[in-house]
């Protein structure tokens, strides 16, 4: 079945360095009440909802079922979970409103990372057998594929720098970097501090709403065009670092080749994936990249991919854009990656 469907509305919290007073429910509330303001919709009024979130982060096995207080699960709801960032739970709540059993979704994610040692837990997303055993790190991960692209001439440190300091000159109020910030030492070489994305918490939701209803709810709709996730082989060894194909296969699907973009939202946690990134998606210097700041701004993992799709879709609810590319990744050096393209109806 072929529906239009669209972002109709997008809220996120501010990205804190720790929550540690706040639950995952109280962090929540104040972007699923934003979130239904904006579209003048209650609970009662949505037909499917989707969260994205991950267990080890907080800590617990299924933490996701405590969020739901923050939505409220009865009278019974229709719902799902996604243990991945919430771009890929919009994926399966677009999927949903395709099929017709459903007019609107609401998607929320969210992430503590400020609790635990972070490095230490994304290590358990690496092969069980040969790599994790070794704990390389996210960011020891991260040097080895920015090593790659200085080694293969793609970039280099000063380069580097110019993309952490132009993507922290935001004004992104919820950001959680902003403005002028040392670059700083070396955390593991070639990256320095600076390079690497901030730790915080944060949340966000999302509503989506097919045809006429989303005319209905939003002024100017962010109608999804295209969306598709795609991945790479799952051991390191066997990839080339300095290249994303999965992303450009996912570009491709989504239609993000047939015309140019205008904004691109990319999740980049560091410096040197935003080279990667920008050649995979053959992203111009007349597209304005990441004016939200990006993940080296606020980087709630889990969150961080969503909020591209939700940053891109407002850019085009405000008209300061027409079609726009979101982005999103999870896991070592791009493992995993999903493209949407987004427009608004002609003016």
């Amino acid at each position: 079945m072929t529906r239009d469907i669209a972002v109709v509305a997008f809220g996120q919290t501010d990205t804190l360095r720790t929550t540690e007073e706040m639950s995952e429910v109280e962090m929540l509330m104040p972007v699923l009440h934003d979130v239904l303001e904006r579209t003048g919709l209650k609970t009662a009024d949505i037909g499917f909802t989707c969260s994205g979130s991950s267990d080890y982060l907080a800590g617990r096995a299924f933490s996701f079922t405590l969020a739901l207080d923050g939505v409220g699960a009865w009278p019974p709801i229709s719902e799902s979970h996604v243990e991945m960032d919430g771009a890929w739970a919009l994926y399966e709540a677009w999927t949903k409103l395709l099929t017709g059993d459903a007019d609107t979704a609401l998607v929320y994610s969210y992430g503590k990372s400020s609790p635990g040692p972070v490095r230490d837990v994304l290590t358990r997303q690496l092969d069980p057998y040969y790599l994790a055993p070794l704990w390389p790190d996210s960011v020891a991960l991260a040097a080895l594929q920015a090593q790659a692209l200085i080694d293969a001439g793609d970039t280099d440190e000063p380069a580097l720098a110019g993309i952490a300091a132009r993507s922290r000159a935001t004004d992104n109020p919820h950001a959680q970097l902003r403005g002028p910030v040392p670059h700083g030492d070396y955390l593991v070489r070639p990256l320095r501090t600076g390079d690497c994305p901030p730790i915080g918490d944060g949340a966000a939701a999302v509503v989506l709403a097919a045809g006429e209803r989303a005319r209905a709810l939003c002024e100017r709709p962010a109608w999804i065009r295209g969306i598709d996730h795609r991945i790479e082989p799952h051991a390191l060894g066997v990839r080339d670092l300095t290249d994303s194909p999965s992303t450009r296969l996912a570009a491709e699907k989504a239609g993000a080749f047939e015309r140019p973009v205008d904004t691109a939202e990319l999740h980049a946690p560091f410096t040197s994936q935003e080279v990667v990134l920008r050649k995979a998606l053959k992203l111009g210097d007349d597209v304005r990249v990441n004016p939200s700041g990006g993940a080296l701004a606020a980087n709630p993992i889990m969150a961080a991919g969503l909020i591209r799709i939700g940053e891109a879709a407002t850019r085009i609810h405000r008209g300061e854009s027409d079609r726009a590319l979101a982005h999103a990744t999870s896991g070592p050096c791009l493992q995993q990656n999903l493209v949407a393209v987004l427009e608004g109806d002609p003016r």
